[in-house]
Formats: structure tokens, sequence, C-alpha cells
């Protein structure tokens, strides 16, 4: 949590200061609540932010290694994490087990980053901006 939230932080404050005041302000003028404003004007700008922010996140966490096990402990098929059992598998010489791991989370990461960005061009052409 501490190490992944600044990575949103980061991508979705430059966002939120970008936001024009007069945008929330021409949704109340013409009549909308401040829940129907935040759900379809300030969300929509702010969601291809949020999901790079996320998948910065996401890609720091899968990748960590150290802290996971040092709060999680090592309790075998309850809290292991696949760099645990890449690690396993190298100290074990099973080249082959190890590399089949890094395959699937590599396959793993860039389907969810596919699907992130094909989610970005969807809101972005929905919004406007192209």
């Amino acid at each position: 949590m501490f190490v992944g939230l600044p990575f949103v932080t980061r991508t979705v404050q430059p966002v939120v200061e970008e936001i024009e005041r007069e945008v929330e302000e021409a949704s109340a003028t013409l009549g909308a609540t401040r829940l129907h404003t935040l759900r379809r004007v300030i969300l929509p700008m702010l969601a291809p932010a949020a999901l790079t922010g996320f998948a910065l996140a996401l890609a720091r966490a899968v990748g960590e290694y150290g802290s996971v096990i040092f709060i999680a402990g090592n309790i075998p098929l309850v809290t292991e994490i696949a760099p645990l059992l890449i690690i396993i598998q190298l100290e074990e010489f099973n080249y082959d087990a190890a590399a089949a791991i890094g395959i699937a989370m590599l396959l793993i990461s860039f389907a969810m980053l596919l699907v992130i960005n094909l989610i970005q061009v969807w809101s972005r052409r929905r919004i406007g901006y192209v």
C-alpha cells in the first residue's frame, strides 16, 4: 500500500489539477447533482490516469519480493508469491520451471497492460479526447 499508492497519486494528481472549475460549474448550472457531476464529468476525465496509476502500482506489487516475504511470511500454498516460487525453483536448479513461472507472469502482465490500454482508448474516444 505504501509503495504502490504514490504511483497512483503521481499519475492522478496532475489530471485533477487540470480539471477546470468551470466544467463543474457548468454541470451544476445544467441541473446536475454533485454525484451526477462526479460520475459523468469528473470520473471519466480521471479514468485514464487512474488506470495508468493502477497498472504502475500493480506492476510494482507483482515484482515485489522482500517486503511481502517479510510481512506475509512463507507459508507453503498459503502466502507463496510468484517471485518466491521463481527463487525456489532456481535454488533447486529447476530452470525450466522458473522460466515457465516467469513467462506466465510476463504474459499475464502483457495481457493486463493490453486491457488497460484498450480501456483508455475506449474512454478517450467516449469522452472525445483523441
